[in-house]
């Protein structure tokens, strides 16, 4: 799962829902020097993946852009996921997805201290071009694979995937569709003993 899911995941207590956020870039006990909810949002966020790694529609998802993409296969599945989820928003939050965005960025801003500094130099881009919201659209998704690679130095070309995407649209969907409700129901009995 990428942004989008790991922050909707976190229901709404904005310091969950920043942990989640920028826990890629927290290593071992590091979280520990957070605040309390800030930490459950970096836990939530490596139950999620640990999650996700192993089930086995996110692995049939993934097995179809393996060989053209190896390693970087499941980067791409998360972002295609992240799509489906903002395609279609309101089938999981009453919220205008537009409005739940602006609310996290303010968040971040509210909140600044406690970011990482990766997460504090990537704000500007990320409230600039609303990555967020860019999720919805297949182009928006095109812009974030290309931001990927650039950030990855063009080793896959993930930007490419976007055909695949386009070709294998209807069983993305289907395959998001049912992995998305076993994951809300892990999730809910994971924040239930954070």
């Amino acid at each position: 799962m990428n942004f989008l899911a790991h922050i909707y995941l976190s229901g709404e207590n904005d310091l969950i829902k920043i942990g989640n956020f920028m826990a890629d870039g927290i290593r071992g006990h590091d979280y520990e020097q957070f605040p309390l909810d800030v930490q459950k949002g970096i836990l939530l966020h490596r139950a999620i993946d640990t999650f996700t790694d192993a089930h086995p529609i996110f692995r049939q998802s993934k097995h179809r852009l393996h060989d053209a993409y190896g390693h970087y296969s499941g980067v791409i599945m998360d972002i295609f996921y992240d799509h489906f989820l903002a395609k279609n928003w309101a089938q999981y939050s009453d919220e205008n997805l537009e409005e739940y965005a602006n609310r996290f960025y303010n968040s971040l801003r509210e909140n600044y201290d406690w970011l990482t500094s990766k997460t504090q130099s990537m704000m500007p881009s990320m409230i600039g071009r609303n990555w967020l919201a860019s999720y919805a659209t297949v182009e928006g998704i095109g812009m974030i694979l290309f931001q990927m690679d650039h950030r990855t130095k063009n080793r896959v070309s993930m930007q490419n995937a976007i055909k695949e995407l386009e070709q294998y649209y209807p069983q993305f969907e289907s395959e998001f569709t049912a992995f998305f409700e076993d994951l809300r129901v892990h999730v809910q009995q994971k924040l239930s003993i954070l």
